[in-house]
């Protein structure tokens, strides 16, 4: 698929976002769902890249930074994908071989993060000195300079993607022996497993087990669709804080009354 100049500039401007947020984290756009969607949207492949975002949303679960390790980049990873999958112009049927090169922009785009931060360690010695000065729009300047090169990393492999244009990312997709992409795509199942078993790991506790269960006892009704099990997560999740404010605890039969009605009552037990 062939794009205009304005879709050409309304994708890199989506990179760009996303590459800030890649730090914000405050809008998301750097999530796999969000970042995919917005380039389907402006390129006019929204089911498409909803389906790529998703599935890449699915890898990106157990992506976390801890401590000094940082995590592969789910911003390049969803961003780059995205557009190779709209340039390649194979609709739902690319959506596989997306997913086999996003795991590889990932580890290139942690690359790319750890360069740009070894870089803007140098802004904020720019910054103690501004400090000193009591000059804080130098400050400023300075922090807002930093958050732009996280956002000029994402979009500057996006323009490159871009200008190589429709003919070769779609012969470099026709070219990839089948047995490589479906390996990468069982690969990349294996990791979502992984960052699932990473998610269950981190909140598993007393309270959390009964939902958990609940969860997996309602999917099986296959009636039900994913709104639906949305509108009853979150009406359990509204119980629950009606609940907390409320207090669990049994009183005079020894309850802790700690606020959290569903771990006082199994305390109790």
């Amino acid at each position: 698929m062939e794009l205009n100049a304005i879709q050409m500039i309304l994708v890199i401007i989506v990179a760009f976002l996303a590459g800030m947020e890649g730090i914000l984290d405050e809008f998301h756009f750097h999530q796999p769902v969000i970042a995919c969607t917005l380039i389907g949207l402006v390129t006019g492949q929204l089911v498409p890249c909803l389906i790529l975002g998703g599935t890449l949303q699915l890898l990106a679960l157990g992506w976390a930074n801890i401590g000094a390790a940082v995590a592969p980049d789910a911003a390049l990873a969803s961003v780059a994908s995205a557009i190779i999958l709209v340039l390649g112009g194979q609709g739902k049927a690319g959506v596989d071989s997306a997913i086999a090169l996003a795991i590889p922009l990932a580890v290139a785009g942690l690359l790319l993060t750890i360069l740009c931060r070894t870089i803007a360690t140098a802004f904020v010695h720019f910054m103690d000195a501004a400090a000193k000065e009591g000059d804080f729009k130098k400050i400023e300047f300075w922090h807002i300079m930093a958050i732009g090169l996280q956002g000029i990393r994402i979009a500057i492999p996006a323009g490159l993607i871009l200008a190589i244009g429709e003919g070769p990312v779609k012969s470099l997709l026709l070219s990839m022996p089948e047995w490589l992409t479906k390996g990468l795509a069982i690969g990349g199942g294996m990791v979502v497993a992984v960052g699932f078993a990473m998610v269950i790991n981190m909140m598993a506790t007393k309270e959390v087990w009964p939902f958990f269960a609940l969860g997996f006892v309602i999917a099986t009704v296959s009636e039900i669709t994913l709104i639906g099990l949305g509108v009853i997560g979150m009406s359990l999740a509204l119980i629950y804080l009606a609940l907390s404010k409320q207090g669990g605890g049994s009183g005079g039969n020894g309850g802790s009354n700690t606020g959290d009605p569903v771990g006082d009552i199994i305390d109790n037990y």
